[in-house]
């Protein structure tokens, strides 16, 4: 059995695997001021709630794009589970090719996604994670990862309008029945939800274009990608765990 990590910067979600097979997640809030043993006896009393052996995890696999966390999370690991977690990053074979001008800057998570996109849908293949923020990322029949877009997420968006806009009040996402609302909420949930719409499948139409490939197959990911992708034009497949496979296929990879 192994133990995947993504950790955001909203949520830390973690994944167990026997095989292929996906045993159980949990999604934990990601915290700077959490103490290792915190998060340790946090992670431990999840396992135990789900009857999940920690003595067969062989090996503890992360992806992250907050560093100000991992001294914490990597000690709570050896102290609780004893084991040296693998991290994505330079030097750990992929199986695709990164076509940044500086590759060191493309965050984990989004490498991981592009693994599991080529692996489970082949290429080309465009990936909109819906996250704290919201990426793109397009990968193109060769495995090649040529580059992407990265917009405020929802959430963000939404916090941004409350805190920056006296009158407007902090709202519940909800997708209104109709574009045209006739209340404030209703107005801010409209431009919120169906703007997201707009700009996700504007930003994947010009993808595409750029690309210049047949068939580009479009998958979302992240917690709010059921939400958009239900009334978006272009998005074809919703896959709640991509990021968790990628670490799967990544640690096969590299044991």
């Amino acid at each position: 059995m192994i133990l995947v990590m993504d950790v955001g910067n909203t949520n830390i979600v973690l994944g167990a695997y026997d095989g292929k097979k996906l045993l159980n997640h949990w999604r934990l809030g990601t915290n700077r001021e959490k103490t290792a043993d915190e998060y340790g006896m946090f992670m431990m009393s999840l396992f135990s709630n789900d009857k999940i052996d920690t003595s067969n995890i062989e090996a503890v696999i992360i992806a992250s794009v907050v560093p100000p966390i991992m001294y914490t999370l990597e000690h709570a690991i050896r102290k609780y589970l004893k084991k040296d977690p693998i991290l994505v990053g330079p030097g750990i074979k992929t199986g695709i090719n990164i076509k940044y001008e500086n590759p060191r800057e493309v965050g984990a998570d989004r490498i991981v996604n592009a693994v599991a996109a080529i692996e489970t849908y082949g290429g080309p293949v465009i990936v909109v994670d819906f996250g704290t923020a919201t990426t793109f990322c397009a990968i193109n029949s060769k495995a090649d990862y040529l580059g992407g877009v990265i917009c405020p997420g929802i959430k963000v968006s939404l916090e941004a309008l409350f805190q920056k806009a006296a009158k407007l009040p902090r709202i519940d996402l909800v997708k209104p029945e109709s574009v045209i609302g006739r209340t404030t909420i209703g107005n801010m949930q409209s431009g919120i939800i169906y703007g997201y719409i707009g700009q996700v499948d504007y930003i994947v139409k010009r993808m595409k274009k750029e690309m210049k490939e047949d068939n580009i197959k479009v998958v979302a990911t992240g917690g709010l990608a059921r939400l958009i992708a239900s009334e978006s034009e272009t998005i074809d497949e919703i896959n709640g765990h991509l990021t968790l496979e990628g670490l799967r296929i990544i640690y096969e990879k590299n044991k």
